[in-house]
């Protein structure tokens, strides 16, 4: 027999001429491989080179003693990027969900909206969990008692703010007076003292009342649940809705677009911004062997959960390899670890889970905003290590209550942590309230809280990533159900329209009409004609 060789599907005769057609082929594609290669991974590469290569500009700049006017102007390339993210975060998270949510039937939304909350605090508790048990395991306040915010030059952070206002505040967020000033300012409550009267001293009499302010800020919370009703009300809206949802549609593909030319930018900004923050960096020795443990504590909480626990929970629905997931978010995660901010890494990460992973537009763009706002596993990984790591430095020994307040208020905290960089010193503050410790060492957490955010803020859009990645999953298994439940009704349909087309030709052939026609046709051209 001849051997046969085969160019593009088709059997041919073997000869020399075909041999070097099939090797240049094999030479072409390994090239066009290659090729094919950088092309879709080109941005990834550029991300991470712009990290390694802003590191070693900060060390070189650093060792020029630059003034803080200097460093401003070389920090400006990477103030430029974060301005542009910030920038594109009001029209993307709004746009995005409105047309999510209209997107999706109101059966849908409510199951997958279900399924997204309890995927988001339930791994939100495992963080908080493991957070707590590592802290209790490396011990990092024990021994560290004589550390203070003195010892190490850093000025006092004090928060004074009532645990009930902290939620209090959080619900008001949701429902904002004014969804104009919501894009720009959010609500905060503050405290007067207000004379009341005099004791039988005669000395004024002093109470600490609660009044509102309006920090700067956008109201993130307040903006995702109008953009997710307003969605779902123009799709109750029918015909009439159609040409405003057409409108956010078009408003966030438009969106989309700017976000694939700023991702260009990222590379040369995140450059400036790590090297910038390496030329800020104070005494790094000094804090690193202060703060080593806690600093170790959090960074191996945020390996543990976001290495094991996460991928181990995607793995779990979809059963389906997690880390091919995450390869194709190098981008979005190097944006995560240089910006230390969820909101910023948001048009990144829709872009690259739709592209890179395929996720269904609906799902990823309904799913993402909300998880950048509500989810923060990594921040309660740290801020439970930090209470305990405040509670150990003031030689307090915490009750089995007092760890299940920190748990649950970390959890519950996290939805309200803006998604910016050092957002979570604040819950923290809120979670030593609730356990009665005082907030005068929170200036300690602050000094180092610009090495653990950056794992945190990646730990944070990792979760949400794989989040989306389960959703549409599940959505995908729901569609198959259906397809197939469609195809057995008309299997079944096409089954009862044979047999009643069966059961018509029966009663044709046994009708006594038909058989006295059939026995005419039978008979001689005579008969017929007889009968006729």
């Amino acid at each position: 027999m001849e051997k046969k060789s085969e160019i593009n599907g088709h059997a041919m005769p073997n000869s020399a001429s075909t041999d070097l057609m099939v090797e240049k082929n094999a030479k072409k594609s390994l090239t066009e491989k290659l090729m094919e290669f950088l092309r879709k991974n080109l941005l990834v590469i550029m991300t991470v080179s712009g990290v390694l290569v802003g590191v070693g500009l900060g060390m070189m700049v650093r060792n020029m003693n630059l003034t803080k006017a200097q460093m401003t102007y070389f920090a400006f390339p990477g103030e430029m990027l974060l301005r542009m993210l910030k920038m594109i975060i009001l029209p993307l998270v709004v746009c995005s969900l409105i047309s999510g949510a209209a997107s999706l039937d109101t059966r849908s939304l409510g199951k997958l909206g279900g399924i997204a909350v309890a995927y988001f605090l339930v791994t939100t508790l495992i963080a908080s969990g493991i957070g707590v048990a590592l802290a209790f395991i490396i011990k990092p306040g024990v021994g560290a008692g004589a550390l203070n915010t003195n010892s190490l030059g850093l000025e006092s952070v004090s928060n004074n703010k009532e645990t009930a206002d902290s939620f209090l505040d959080l619900a008001r967020n949701l429902f904002p007076s004014n969804l104009v000033a919501a894009a720009f300012r959010s609500y905060a409550t503050d405290y007067k003292m207000v004379a009341v009267g005099n004791d039988t001293n005669g000395t004024a009499l002093y109470q600490k009342v609660p009044i509102g302010t309006e920090p700067d800020g956008m109201n993130i919370l307040g903006l995702v649940l109008f953009a997710m009703v307003f969605g779902v009300a123009l799709r109750k809206l029918g015909e009439e809705g159609e040409e405003l949802i057409r409108f956010f549609n078009a408003f966030n593909e438009a969106t989309m677009v700017l976000v694939s030319w700023i991702m260009w930018y990222i590379p040369f900004g995140i450059m400036f911004l790590v090297g910038s923050k390496i030329v800020e960096m104070e005494d790094v020795v000094l804090l690193v062997t202060s703060l080593g443990k806690y600093i170790f504590a959090s960074i191996l909480g945020h390996i543990i959960h976001g290495g094991i626990v996460l991928p181990l929970i995607y793995f779990g629905f979809t059963r389906k390899n997690p880390f091919s997931f995450l390869s194709g978010l190098i981008t979005p995660f190097t944006t995560a670890f240089a910006t230390c901010s969820s909101s910023a890494t948001l048009p990144s990460m829709i872009k690259c889970v739709e592209e890179n992973n395929g996720v269904d537009k609906r799902i990823s763009r309904f799913i993402l905003p909300i998880g950048a706002t509500v989810n923060m596993d990594g921040a309660a990984i740290f801020q439970c290590i930090a209470a305990v790591f405040i509670a150990q430095l003031n030689n307090v020994e915490l009750n089995a209550g007092q760890i299940f307040t920190i748990l649950v208020t970390a959890t519950a905290s996290s939805v309200g942590a803006a998604g910016i960089p050092a957002g979570g010193i604040i819950t923290i503050a809120i979670i030593l309230e609730a356990i009665g410790l005082p907030t005068n060492d929170l200036s300690l957490m602050l000094a180092v809280d610009w090495i653990v955010d950056r794992t945190t803020t990646v730990v944070n859009v990792e979760g949400d990533a794989l989040g989306a990645g389960i959703l549409h999953h599940i959505n995908q298994q729901e569609m198959k159900k259906k397809q197939a439940q469609q195809q057995q009704q008309e299997e079944e349909l096409a089954e009862v329209r044979v047999e009643a087309v069966a059961n018509v030709q029966a009663e044709e052939e046994t009708s006594p009409l038909v058989t006295h026609q059939t026995k005419a046709l039978g008979a001689t051209p005579e008969a017929i004609e007889s009968v006729l």
